[in-house]
């Protein structure tokens, strides 16, 4: 059929309702553009009425090939008009359009597209309208003794988009006319969704009040559903009643997962209650609930803000010890911590129990460390540290090694700091031209002429030497050194 025959122009005006009364007209007048289209609006070079014989003319070249099916019309829907420029956003008008023709009947695959498009898109009025246009104009799978099984699916969806909205009530009616539509209960994940709404829309109690629902409706709560209401309870500061809540978890038969746990810890640190939150800790060891890095960071943060520290350290080297501390977790805070209050030492005593046990620092955990052993003075403590970490693999940033080179030359171990810097070099580490100058300078000030020209001679093959002037000063530098060592001898054997 062709368009532009079978339709006559239309009087261009705004539609008040996208679902009116079935009188079908071949094609609707346009609605008004959206104020925020989903695609660039019409150039503003086209009339009404240009535009519109553009629609049709587009309609016609896509849709009259083939009969109006939803198949065709999903087709046309998905790969046509969502991808162009000027008429992406007229897709609910063809969509209404398509339902007043006589021999055409939308199903779940055209009306979950419109949906779920409306949704993403945030046309969130227009939703509503097509799911009521959708409750009284139902799937043809639903013709039978069972209801179309992609309904509940549709409605999970819209009630979703309503929710990130904080549009509670059209949740609601939206999730009312999916009772009635639907065989059964409703799953518990659309409950959990507009429980989650509510908390987040801070509607504490309509939230509780859907849970008790829930309940009279016989539908089993999961783990996600009591962890919502125990977050809910300790955000709105009723402690009490989120670990009645947890009980309540318990005794249904549901097993909390790591997210109860660490609601609950992190709810007993507000609190004030650190052994209560320490022993929450262990009961979910106990259960078979693995830690996870937020755990340790929870525990970790929570006692080194109290000033308990050594607590800290007692507690990560007993989890590690019991093999349940997390691979991924970074005692950095821990180690920042014991450094800022220069105890290096202790915090070196807890990386060396924690790396023995499989739980290898990280970059950030050693650095910090070195540098706090640095300050403190204590060299051979950084030294080893750092020997260890280049065994690892573990690179240190060229700033941090160098600083330590300087540390050691400075107290005339200039044959160990070279050391360091030849199995920095074969693990890949990218030295620069101030590592060889702080080994060149170590080497000048002990005397070490032959071992500070071979580094010369490395730094001219490397192009960290300049010009002959830069060259000749490292040179005579190091003969210096030598001829006042040698006179020295001389003035001692006379």
């Amino acid at each position: 059929m062709s368009f532009k025959k079978k339709l006559p122009l239309p009087i261009l005006k705004k539609v008040d309702q996208p679902f009116g009364p079935p009188k079908p007209p071949p094609l609707p007048p346009l609605p008004d553009p959206p104020a925020t289209p989903l695609n660039p609006a019409p150039t503003l070079t086209l009339t009404p009425t240009s535009h519109y014989t553009h629609l049709l003319e587009f309609l016609d070249t896509h849709l009259s090939k083939k009969p109006l099916t939803p198949h065709n019309l999903l087709h046309f829907l998905k790969s046509k008009l969502r991808h162009h420029p000027y008429f992406s956003h007229y897709d609910l008008h063809v969509f209404t359009w398509a339902s007043t023709v006589d021999s055409f009947r939308h199903d779940h695959s055209t009306f979950e597209w419109m949906a779920r498009t409306l949704a993403v898109t945030n046309r969130l009025s227009d939703l509503s309208s097509l799911l009521a246009f959708m409750s009284s104009n139902q799937c043809p799978c639903s013709e039978g003794i069972f209801s179309c099984p992609r309904i509940e699916p549709i409605y999970q969806f819209a009630i979703n988009a309503y929710c990130k909205a904080g549009k509670m009530d059209d949740a609601l009616i939206a999730f009312e006319r999916m009772r009635k539509l639907i065989d059964g209960r409703p799953n518990i994940v659309v409950y959990n969704v507009l429980i989650q709404g509510y908390v987040k829309s801070g509607q504490h109690d309509r939230g509780l009040g859907l849970y008790n629902r829930m309940l009279k409706d016989k539908v089993k709560p999961d783990v996600f559903t009591f962890n919502i209401l125990i977050s809910s309870y300790c955000r709105n500061k009723m402690f009490e009643m989120a670990l009645e809540m947890f009980k309540e978890m318990r005794e249904k038969g549901c097993s909390p997962n790591v997210v109860s746990f660490n609601t609950l810890i992190k709810g007993f640190f507000r609190e004030r209650k650190f052994e209560e939150g320490v022993k929450m800790a262990y009961e979910m060891i106990d259960l078979g609930c693995e830690l996870s890095s937020v755990t340790c960071e929870i525990l970790v943060d929570g006692l080194c803000k109290e000033e308990r520290v050594l607590d800290a350290c007692d507690l990560l080297i007993d989890l590690s010890r019991k093999r349940v501390l997390p691979g991924s977790f970074d005692h950095f805070v821990l180690m920042d911590m014991l450094c800022n209050k220069r105890n290096p030492i202790r915090a070196l005593e807890v990386l060396d129990e924690l790396w023995k046990n499989g739980n290898v620092p990280s970059l950030i955990s050693c650095t910090t460390l070195i540098e706090g052993l640095r300050k403190l003075g204590s060299l051979n403590e950084a030294f080893e540290l750092m020997q260890k970490m280049l065994k690892q693999s573990i690179l240190p940033d060229i700033v941090t090694f160098n600083c330590l080179l300087q540390d050691l030359c400075c107290v005339k171990r200039t044959i160990d700091a070279n050391k360091l810097r030849l199995v920095a070099s074969s693990k890949g580490l990218e030295l620069d031209e101030m590592t060889y100058n702080i080994l060149v300078s170590g080497y000048t000030i002990e005397g070490r002429r032959k071992e500070g020209e071979v580094l010369v001679d490395e730094m001219l093959d490397k192009d960290f030497i300049p010009d002959l002037a830069t060259y000749n000063r490292f040179m005579n530098g190091l003969s210096n050194v030598r001829s006042y060592a040698q006179q020295k001898v001389n003035l001692v054997g006379r």
